[in-house]
């Protein structure tokens, strides 16, 4: 039984045989964007509220006898 293969990937077949350039202008690219060490990779960004410890989230104050 053969494979199914779409007409998309068929072409990108016949694209890439025809141009072998492209294969190192793909991994250029991908380096750029993708292929980072973790010395160059950004650190993520800090949490906008770090969470509390200690379970004091909700604290209310007394009311006073006048209210």
């Amino acid at each position: 039984m053969a494979q199914y293969e779409s007409d998309l990937t068929q072409f990108m077949r016949r694209y890439l045989e025809a141009h072998p350039e492209e294969l190192a202008s793909q991994a250029a690219g991908r380096s750029a964007w993708w292929d980072k060490g973790p010395g160059e990779r950004s650190a993520p960004a800090p949490a906008r509220h770090p969470p509390r410890a200690g379970g004091a989230e909700y604290t209310f104050q007394p009311l006073s006898e006048a209210e």
